[in-house]
């Protein structure tokens, strides 16, 4: 059998796909990786042992711009990722069994597979989205217009057409339990990491206390400012250390003194459970991922669903979430007291063995019947 897994967005949408390739393989199926151009996620598919096929414009070139994208700029987008879907997938599709999509509003996907006679799944890692309305406006004329090209009637809402009456929840249910009783909640799809961290990141590691990690991923222009500064202040106040990742913000380190080290791509399965806190925007894979090695968190939630996910790591006592947009050096300082905190350690270390990460496993079993 071979299924075609379509996403554009962020790693936090293209390395979940990534994981459930390389788990369908592992059962003796095919997958295709169909995701933006961006030369990570070549990497993540080399990772993962699947073909990716590149569709629409590199995440990049879209978002690292110095303001956030505008009510304009997605105005231009939608119809182009809609065009490229429907570009693509006819020709990588043909001959699957099933086409899975995720990412950024995938319209397009469902479309092809109606086209192609074949199974199609929705998945998301939230249940947060755009409103219909807002959803219709970005896509709904260019769908029709794409649709109506290959000879099918026009759909009347975008977003329920791409849901399906029982879309897939790929999110762990303590960390976001499901406020959807139409969505089937199958855990968070991850892809194992087996990589070594490197040997002067082994080194910092070793030669003091655990260190305050802060990264913000792919957050670029969302990204707080003077968040570098702020961060390695406030982990200095607490005589701790810190490590820096770069991520798309291209955080540095503020000085020349020994107690920071920056990262640029690493395990953070592996790195995780090696620091005191995490400091992070709260997309769903660095908040899983987190909890899932135990390590308290203190989330500075950016857009979208990270604000939920920060309050629920607030909730279940594994850490803090920073809710004011623009942290200071102070309210930093202040956050930490709760996250370095022994109490706050031990319910983080008591969650992780809780966190389901295996959605890889049941997708694969849908996919493939069993």
């Amino acid at each position: 059998m071979r299924f075609v897994l379509l996403t554009w967005g962020s790693r936090g949408d293209v390395e979940p796909l990534a994981g459930l390739a390389r788990r369908l393989q592992e059962y003796g199926a095919e997958a295709v990786l169909c995701a933006p151009p961006d030369e990570e996620f070549g990497v993540l598919a080399a990772r993962a042992g699947v073909e990716l096929v590149p569709v629409g414009p590199s995440v990049r070139s879209v978002v690292n711009n110095p303001k956030p994208p505008t009510r304009e700029d997605a105005l231009r987008l939608a119809p182009d990722l809609v065009a490229a879907r429907f570009e693509v997938l006819p020709k990588v599709a043909k001959g699957a069994d099933g086409i899975v999509a995720t990412g950024l509003m995938p319209a397009g996907a469902r479309d092809v597979a109606e086209k192609l006679g074949l199974r199609y799944a929705f998945a998301s890692f939230h249940t947060l989205g755009l409103p219909p309305e807002k959803t219709n406006e970005l896509y709904l004329e260019a769908l029709n217009t794409q649709r109506a090209a290959i000879g099918l009637p026009p759909v009347d809402d975008v977003r329920s057409y791409v849901r399906t009456d029982q879309p897939w929840l790929a999110a762990d249910p303590t960390l976001w339990p499901s406020d959807d009783p139409s969505a089937l909640q199958i855990g968070a799809l991850t892809l194992p990491d087996d990589r070594p961290l490197a040997a002067d990141l082994e080194a910092f590691l070793d030669a003091g206390e655990p260190p305050v990690y802060v990264g913000f991923g792919s957050m670029a222009a969302h990204a707080p400012a003077n968040i570098a500064e702020n961060t390695i202040g406030a982990a200095r106040a607490h005589g701790r250390r810190i490590l820096m990742s770069r991520g798309w913000a291209d955080l540095v380190a503020i000085d020349d003194q020994k107690d920071t080290f920056v990262v640029g791509e690493v395990n953070q399965q592996a790195l995780f459970s090696r620091v005191a806190t995490v400091i992070h925007h709260g997309g769903a894979g660095t908040t899983t991922t987190a909890a899932k090695a135990g390590a308290p968190q203190l989330v500075v939630p950016r857009i979208v669903d990270q604000p939920r996910w920060a309050a629920r790591i607030a909730k279940l006592g594994a850490g803090f979430a920073h809710l004011d947009r623009d942290p200071t050096l102070e309210s930093l300082t202040e956050a930490l007291n709760t996250t370095l905190a022994p109490e706050t350690l031990s319910r983080a270390q008591a969650l992780a063995p809780t966190i389901d990460t295996d959605g890889a496993t049941h997708a694969t079993k849908l996919l493939l019947g069993g």
